[in-house]
């Protein structure tokens, strides 16, 4: 047999599998033969490749369905606990840790402070933590399908490596492979908000959506584009800094080097330096040092901090609009840290984008506001490695 015939075999039997892995993962409870109707697959290859499946622990028979006259079916459902998965997240000055199933669920959450933001010390904390999360488990190490470690920068995803981080400014490092040497299990890397987008295609609001997507707002403005049920990272992994498209060309002096971006009126930073120049200049009555602060302020109808708000509220419904009219999305998602900002930023930025979109268009896309918590991000860096299950057979 040649080389070309037979890999073109494990292509389409890696294709089909991962066709009735998701069909099981989508419908909860599922007769063969409605896999089969569902798929387009033979009784013979579903049952061949749901016994595989059951094989390696990823699926479940539990119990009967409804008899339309024969033999009742047995239903199958995915063994969330057939398989286990880490997530990681590298944030500014901790690292946060879970322990998921193959739901995403999260199991156990642990953070860890960051006192270096030097390569090896980090990797070395990183991989110890990894470690005594995986020992305190006390799940079989065969279980466990691998790490997922999420992180701000551009990320050449595909070979795992780290081309520019804005936090630790560390620049063309092959994280993956350093991390994966240390822990000797796979290790996936990618942008931090490219892992919340993925989980939410999986098991958040996204998982009935072909075309969405993930706008992050926070430390700073981030961007997820799923476009035909795919991930788009761009040609070297730089898709969706969002944050550091120009809205004002004489604008303040970014992070990044430019003036005006996104960042500099939206992001957490740039409302509490807002904040701060208004205090000094007597505008307040105390200092702004939290983000907790600043929302109390908002909830006491405090007409500066309210202003400061609204502005940004509306560039970023500015930005916003730019995207739906470029994308053409169903839906777009709002999370991140800063939905604690409520309405005080999203109401005006709702207005914007109405007024700023393309009128075809705007009536065709939801807006959705996500819930957000401290397990957020580390859940969804396990959305990497829960990729790799439902896309490609599993090694």
């Amino acid at each position: 047999m040649s080389e070309r015939i037979k890999g073109n075999r494990d292509l389409i039997r890696a294709i089909n599998r991962a066709a009735v892995l998701n069909t099981i993962r989508t419908h909860g409870l599922i007769s063969r033969k409605d896999i089969a109707l569902k798929t387009g697959l033979s009784a013979a290859t579903i049952t061949g490749i749901t016994a595989e499946l059951k094989k390696e622990d990823l699926i479940l028979e539990k119990e009967m369905g409804v008899s339309s006259g024969g033999r009742r079916p047995i239903m199958l459902a995915l063994n969330k606990n057939g398989r286990y998965i880490i997530g990681a997240k590298l944030s500014i000055d901790h690292i946060t840790i879970v322990l998921t199933d193959l739901e995403a669920t999260v199991l156990i959450m642990r953070t860890i402070p960051l006192s270096s933001h030097e390569l090896k010390p980090t990797i070395h904390t990183l991989s110890k933590a990894i470690s005594n999360l995986i020992k305190e488990s006390k799940i079989n190490g065969q279980k466990l399908l691998g790490v997922g470690l999420g992180l701000a920068g551009i990320i050449d995803a595909d070979h795992c490596i780290l081309r520019q981080s804005p936090i630790y400014g560390w620049r063309n490092v092959p994280l993956g492979s350093m991390l994966q040497e240390y822990l000797d299990i796979p290790v996936y890397i990618d942008n931090d908000v490219n892992t919340f987008t993925l989980t939410e295609r999986w098991f958040g609001l996204g998982s009935a959506v072909e075309n969405f997507i993930v706008v992050t707002v926070g430390r700073g403005v981030g961007l997820g584009i799923m476009i035909n049920g795919n991930l788009y990272h761009g040609a070297c992994g730089g898709a969706g800094e969002f944050g550091h498209t120009v809205i004002d060309p004489e604008g303040l002096r970014c992070t990044c080097g430019n003036r005006g971006c996104l960042e500099t009126y939206v992001s957490d930073p740039s409302l509490l330096r807002q904040a701060t120049e208004a205090y000094q200049n007597g505008e307040l009555p105390e200092p702004v040092n939290s983000v907790e602060q600043l929302v109390k302020l908002a909830k006491q109808e405090n007409a500066v901090v309210l202003k400061i708000l609204e502005k940004a509220g509306n560039y970023l419904g500015i930005g916003i609009a730019n995207l739906l009219n470029l994308f053409n999305p169903e839906l777009i998602i709002i999370s991140g840290e800063g939905v604690c900002y409520g309405d005080f930023m999203f109401k005006p930025m709702q207005e914007t984008i109405h007024k700023h979109a393309m009128p075809g268009l705007v009536g065709d896309t939801k807006i959705v506001i996500d819930a957000w918590d401290d397990t957020a991000w580390a859940r969804g860096a396990a959305g990497i490695v829960l990729e790799q299950l439902f896309r490609a057979p599993v090694s």
